[in-house]
């Protein structure tokens, strides 16, 4: 039914790379001044974005290109001090451990023509390392807003590890003891980023107050997100610093999300009659008569059939699935089967007007239409007769959950930023208008599509070097807006939109 589906969405992508940088654009000639800002001893803090993360790894180059780097860099026009930067050794990304890739921290992404590819070789940043002196930048991949004051942060997260003052540091600590005079603050994306690209497998931490009980992938509860934040930028300012912080995009604005439909599922004529007639057509027919029949749709010939997905939210009707299907006379066995993989089955939905939407995680791309091992034909074709389980897809209520969530998270980041007098950078406003129709700077259009926005490099999450140039250029914005400064923007075409695979 479905063939080569994992790099369908991917194949037509390939032309349009090769003539990706635009013709060159300039910025001019600015004046300089920092305004009322100090810029001669600045510090980054936040997570992958401010570490410089790409490509589903962190490299040397990916942390050159970081925005807290290209800020500094331009900084330094205006009074800006040393930005030091705890390097990865080499740009093959992730960590070793006695000379072979750690798993979970795999090589980084790149393009090969028809998807993307993690490159050869073995990183040579070893986990175990240990850097030694002071660091401007304290972005660590991976971090929550509590994981910031967190003591002794560096043993569960070899990012801080490697570069942390001591066993007993905490991202903040090594912070204020430089006594910045300038910061910027971009965390508590993944106190719901984590939930959502696992497939909403976490809990909803709303109403408990303690993150020592948290799993990996669990929404942190607003309250303490708000208390941490607070705390952290009390720390923060104490000795009057500026800042700049920037709030928090709907993650359904990342290509994580977006980049494969709900509905991508080919069929013929004759396949669709099958599963209407004789697969999905009975559980359809019996949830009918328990008043839930729109679970199922109608499939048709065409190639923008919905994908079938297990909902946890729903009322599993197993039992009454197997009960009616062996009274039809279907073997138990099979009836069993059948009333297992479908009690809380649906197909994916899309609603016109955006209000109800499945999201399909981007790695799932590579599953459709496999078959699931253990479970015997016809019920086997994933995504078609096997729902994609929870960790596949984010369904609309986990979406629902996350918005709750991430909505709080802005409300405390901008009356904590209108209360200290920061400098604020709208994300959430510039992410959704990447997503529809994306933005225009001088010759360069980024968008939020896949591959070939600009914009996202291809772990569909994190930025390319020019999505990071372009987020400085923002940064910058928010800036000269609050304090007064006339600092030169970065010139985006500078930067590509992807990495080669060979990168000294």
């Amino acid at each position: 039914m479905i063939k080569n589906f994992k790099w369908l969405l991917l194949a037509s992508l390939s032309l349009g790379i090769a003539c990706s940088d635009d013709d060159s654009d300039s910025t001019g000639n600015v004046p300089v001044s920092p305004g009322s800002a100090d810029f001669s001893k600045y510090v980054a803090l936040g997570d992958s974005f401010a570490a410089g993360y790409s490509d589903n790894a962190l490299f040397k180059r990916g942390q050159e290109n970081s925005y807290p780097s290209f800020l500094a860099q331009q900084f330094a026009l205006v009074g800006g001090g040393n930005f030091s930067i705890p390097f990865m050794v080499d740009n093959v990304g992730g960590f070793s451990m006695g000379g072979n890739q750690v798993p979970q921290f795999p090589t980084r992404l790149y393009f090969n023509g028809v998807g993307p590819v993690n490159v050869s070789g073995v990183s040579g940043t070893s986990i175990t390392d240990q850097l030694s002196g002071t660091f401007n930048n304290l972005g660590v991949p991976g971090a929550k807003s509590f994981h910031l004051t967190a003591a002794g942060y560096g043993a569960a997260n070899p990012y801080f590890g490697r570069f942390d003052s001591s066993a007993s540091a905490s991202v903040i600590g090594d912070a204020v003891v430089q006594n910045p005079t300038f910061f910027s603050l971009w965390i508590g994306g993944n106190d719901v980023l984590s939930y959502a690209t696992s497939g909403g497998v976490g809990v909803n931490r709303t109403g408990n107050l303690n993150p020592s009980t948290y799993g990996p992938n669990d929404i942190t509860d607003p309250t303490v997100f708000d208390n941490v934040y607070n705390g952290l930028v009390n720390a923060l300012t104490a000795n009057g610093a500026k800042g700049v912080v920037a709030n928090l995009p709907y993650i359904n604005t990342l290509p994580y999300f977006t980049t494969v439909p709900y509905n991508p599922v080919p069929l013929d004529a004759a396949t669709a009659n099958q599963l209407n007639t004789q697969l999905l057509g009975p559980v359809k027919q019996i949830l009918t008569a328990y008043g839930q029949g729109d679970r199922i749709a109608t499939l048709a010939a065409g190639t923008s059939n919905p994908l079938l997905i297990k909902d946890e939210s729903l009322v599993d009707y197993s039992v009454q699935i197997t009960t009616a299907l062996v009274g039809a006379g279907v073997p138990a066995p099979q009836a069993g089967l059948m009333g297992s993989l479908y009690g809380q089955a649906r197909h994916a939905k899309k609603l016109a007007n955006g209000s109800f939407v499945d999201y399909i995680l981007l790695p799932t791309r590579t599953i459709i239409g496999t078959p699931q091992a253990g479970v015997p034909a016809p019920f086997n074709t994933v995504g078609v007769t096997y729902p994609l389980q929870d960790g596949n897809v984010l369904t609309n209520a986990e979406v629902g959950e996350v918005k709750v969530a991430t909505d709080a998270y802005n409300a405390t980041i901008k009356n904590v930023a209108e209360a200290k007098g920061l400098a604020m950078v709208d994300t959430k406003a510039i992410m959704a208008q990447l997503l529809n129709g994306g933005i225009r700077f001088g010759n360069y259009h980024l968008t939020a599509t896949y591959v070939t926005g600009g914009a996202f490099s291809l772990d569909g999450v994190h930025p390319s070097a020019r999505g990071y140039a372009f987020i400085a250029n923002e940064f910058l914005k928010a800036i000269e807006a609050t304090y007064g400064a006339s600092i030169p923007e970065i010139n985006i075409g500078n930067y590509p939109i992807q990495y080669p695979q060979t990168l000294n």
